[in-house]
């Protein structure tokens, strides 16, 4: 690794760094209310208000009710315990959910689990930007369909499902429950769960610079849901346990944070993207997936995903490392996996593509020089890696 200059992070997808004010946060209530917020003391029943209060901030940000917000341990929990929890409950109406190929692996996981369980699945293809077709959404839904989940922006790629559409769609379905696995996307992307017809939608508190361990799940009024953790807790019949408060305050406070700056962010993140895709002509042995056009809506701006036929891609990422560059291969959940991208197997691309993936996610610390100094050192490392290609699969 650089000792010269400081190590730049371009791994945000997998986790960010807690933003100042959330770390004080957290330390503040971790060291001042320890009870339990089901505790019927004074200071319990303080902790249940802060509880509150951050469900309600949640709700504030988001045009929502704060009885319609849940915490959990993360986005995996929140993913599972809408799909599996929503398709569950709802199984005497019908065993049928939808969900596209290249979903996270908690709802690809979610969808086999209840495979097991006599379910049935239907997974959508995606074209070469990864994203589905509508028609194709609307040819899958059957009477007994009860359950649709799609990712708003992919983790691994960063194409934009059409999620507006496609809650306008299942709206003339009143029976089908539409989940929105947001961790991707909020704080970078507009949400609007009434607007959009949104039932479930689950985010990440550690994706939008909060602790680890902490996540969100809507669950519009009226919905059911079967919980996976029995058991009391303040979260209704929803979730069992004691509430991890310090992280839970931490958290909201992170949202508020995300949501109020994501226009500004959205702006910056998207011209870094478009500057470090100019640099590409520059390196031809680097292919960009998905679109092309650096100011494509259908992409989101803080994620860039390049391939490098040929070569394996933690070649790369340790080459990167030792530049002082920190990115990743694919998604955190499987970047440990030397398999191909599944991502990119559905999207159409070959083989040689799909087992070359680098992944490059921007944040707030990043700035034109630190794009700049990117796009140099995958220019040099590409140039000292060449002589080791591989042969083309």
């Amino acid at each position: 690794m650089s000792k010269h200059r400081p190590v730049l992070y371009f791994d945000h997808g997998a986790s960010t760094p807690p933003h100042p004010e959330v770390i004080r946060t957290l330390a503040e209530v971790m060291e001042r209310h320890y009870a339990n917020p089901s505790s019927i003391h004074g200071a319990g029943l303080e902790a249940g208000r802060l509880l509150r209060r951050s469900q309600e901030l949640a709700a504030e940000l988001t045009g929502t009710s704060a009885e319609e917000w849940v915490f959990t341990s993360g986005g995996t929990e929140s993913n599972q315990l809408a799909v599996v929890g929503a398709a569950r409950a709802a199984r005497s109406r019908g065993r049928h959910v939808i969900v596209s190929q290249i979903e996270h692996p908690s709802v690809k996981q979610a969808a086999d689990r209840l495979e097991a369980e006599g379910f049935e699945t239907t997974r959508l293809p995606v074209d070469g930007n990864g994203r589905i077709r509508l028609d194709s959404l609307e040819a899958a839904l059957r009477p007994d369909t009860t359950l649709v989940s799609l990712m708003h922006v992919n983790n691994e790629v960063g194409s934009v499902q059409p999620i507006e559409e496609a809650g306008a769609l299942l709206r003339r379905f009143p029976g089908v429950l539409f989940h929105v696995d947001g961790v991707q996307s909020v704080g970078k992307l507009p949400i609007r769960l009434k607007e959009w017809g949104i039932d479930l939608f689950s985010a990440s508190a550690h994706k939008l610079r909060g602790p680890k361990g902490t996540g969100f799940l809507y669950v519009r009024a009226g919905v059911r849901l079967e919980p996976l953790i029995g058991g009391s807790g303040l979260d209704g019949s929803w979730r069992g346990g004691t509430p991890n408060v310090p992280a839970i305050v931490a958290s909201a406070k992170a949202l508020r944070l995300a949501m109020e700056g994501r226009t500004e962010r959205t702006e910056r993140m998207g011209r870094l993207r478009k500057r470090l895709i100019g640099r590409l002509d520059a390196i031809p042995e680097l292919r960009l997936s998905g679109d092309p056009d650096p100011d494509s809506p259908l992409q989101a701006p803080h994620v860039l995903h390049l391939s490098y036929p040929g070569m394996k891609p933690e070649v790369v990422v340790h080459a990167l490392e030792e530049e002082g560059i920190i990115v990743s291969t694919k998604s955190a959940c499987s970047s440990k996996d030397e398999k191909p991208s599944e991502v990119l197997l559905a999207m159409g691309y070959p083989v040689s593509r799909a087992a070359g993936g680098i992944r490059i996610t921007f944040g707030d610390e990043h700035d034109e020089e630190a794009a700049d100094r990117l796009a140099d050192s995958l220019e040099a490392v590409v140039k000292r890696l060449k002589p080791l290609e591989r042969s083309k699969i």
